[in-house]
């Protein structure tokens, strides 16, 4: 299936931060943009926006000023609903509120042609329930862009129940043809990005409750050992505690108190608190002035400790009688119990990580950890002691963000590669979680699981049938 021709007028309705930004992207592909919102003079403003963040753009050299001046000349603010027409996409982009989505698309089908195609970039509702009513559901699609819409490179088009596969197919063309890295999905909860991410910050949740580590020391774990952009503690206070935690329960709601989704008391507590993050001023960190982030928990590496030649994180060995292992979800007195001798427990860390954590069984020497250390230190990477806890950080969060990623492909929502593609451009994960775990090793990813849920009794770490089923493939 073929993009929509750059000639044909494209519909924004809602001139927002994400509306304005839909309607740049339309423009800077070719399109004739008329920009809709009800608001009396928004469409207006929403354009004036656009013009300043791209006079911004021209300052930093990254784009010329007749390109921005074409891109603007493109962008029409209309005043009513009827003006949108002519538009061959219609793209909504308001409040997250299913009644009045209903609403609008019934007033807008009567509007357009028969073969317009209709599209929300709704983010948590069922496109199946905002199509519901139309007289033409086939042509109704989510396409939800992430914030900023200019810069993110991920569309999630949504099919709902009666979407036809070639309207889905047109609305994916055409998203790439806007510069982006689209992929398809099934309208369920949370879609890809929501229902997978989830994991993300349950994870870190679960294990400042549990008193793993504090927020910064967890931060500089997934950013060190995991090569995340941001910590989940960091990410969480810029989003917003309102939204996160609204979200991971609409989710939880959504999927009938499942709990692998179940949101966390801590982050409630803060939503009651009034610490929303950077909005408030205040989250699991401060922002107001002359507020300095907490360093995260470091071993010192002694000068005197032996170095230890061909460690590097990943490699399993053995040093003075104490055996160095990746974890499989067991606690490191477990591990040596059933050994039979000393041993460390290393967390997951990538190719090039800054930082490896680790937690030890109860009869390690001292100087065998300082030599551990020591030669972290010297090739640049700093190392965190844990308490001797199961499934340790990173590992542990891979383990069940994959694992969701295999229950969304078994239930249909997208393939491995949509899953994989949706998490690095959607919320830039380093790697697609199900491309890393098969890199780990799906055996290992699966032992972690069932320790950990042997271990806790929590059936939030159950593991994805169809991830035991691709231990087969």
């Amino acid at each position: 299936m073929t993009a929509i021709e750059t000639t044909a007028t494209i519909g924004v309705i809602g001139a927002g931060t994400m509306g304005a930004g839909i309607a740049q992207l339309a423009a800077a592909a070719g399109h004739p943009v008329l920009l809709f919102d009800a608001k009396e003079g928004a469409a207006a403003t929403g354009r004036e926006r656009m013009v300043a963040g791209l006079k911004k753009l021209i300052a930093r050299g990254k784009i010329d000023a007749a390109k921005a001046d074409a891109i603007i000349d493109r962008v029409q603010p209309v005043a009513t609903m009827e003006a949108l027409a002519p538009a061959a996409l219609v793209v909504e982009a308001i409040v997250e509120d299913l009644d009045i989505k209903r609403k609008l698309f019934a007033a807008l089908e009567d509007v357009v042609a028969p073969e317009a195609i209709l599209a929300t970039n709704t983010s948590s509702i069922s496109v199946t329930a905002i199509a519901r009513d139309l007289k033409q559901p086939g042509r109704f699609v989510g396409m939800h862009f992430f914030n900023p819409a200019v810069i993110m490179k991920l569309v999630e088009v949504i099919s709902g129940v009666a979407t036809s596969k070639e309207v889905a197919e047109t609305v994916f063309a055409t998203a790439e043809n806007w510069g982006k890295i689209a992929v398809h999905a099934k309208s369920t909860p949370g879609f890809i990005v929501n229902r997978v991410a989830r994991g993300f910050y349950a994870e870190a949740l679960r294990l400042y409750e549990e008193q793993v580590a504090d927020p910064a020391t967890l931060d500089a774990i997934m950013t060190g050992a995991g090569g995340f952009r941001m910590g989940p503690f960091e990410l969480m206070d810029l989003i917003g505690h309102d939204v996160n935690y609204a979200v991971s329960l609409s989710v939880f709601t959504a999927y009938y108190q499942e709990p692998r989704f179940r949101p966390a008391l801590s982050q409630l507590e803060l939503v009651n608190a009034g610490r929303l993050g950077r909005k408030s001023g205040q989250g699991f960190y401060g922002y107001a002035e002359g507020s300095e982030k907490p360093e995260p928990a470091s071993e010192t590496a002694s000068p005197d400790a032996a170095p230890i030649e061909g460690l590097a994180p990943g490699i399993e060995t053995e040093i003075d009688g104490v055996a160095l292992k990746l974890t499989d979800g067991r606690t490191a007195r477990e591990v040596a119990a059933e050994t039979g001798r000393p041993v460390i427990i290393c967390d997951l860390a990538r190719d090039g990580a800054s930082r490896m954590a680790f937690a030890v069984s109860p009869d390690v020497p001292e100087n065998v950890v300082a030599r551990v250390v020591a030669t972290l230190a010297a090739q640049g990477i700093a190392a965190t002691r844990l308490p001797d806890w199961p499934g340790l950080v990173l590992m542990r969060t891979l383990a069940v963000i994959a694992n969701e990623g295999f229950e969304a492909v078994m239930q249909g929502v997208s393939d491995e590669a949509g899953v994989d593609t949706a998490m690095r451009y959607g919320v830039n994960y380093p790697k697609g979680p199900i491309g890393w775990a098969r890199e780990v090793g799906l055996a290992r990813i699966v032992a972690v699981l069932d320790n950990l849920h042997r271990l806790t009794g929590d059936p939030r770490y159950r593991a994805s049938l169809r991830l035991r089923m691709a231990l087969q493939d």
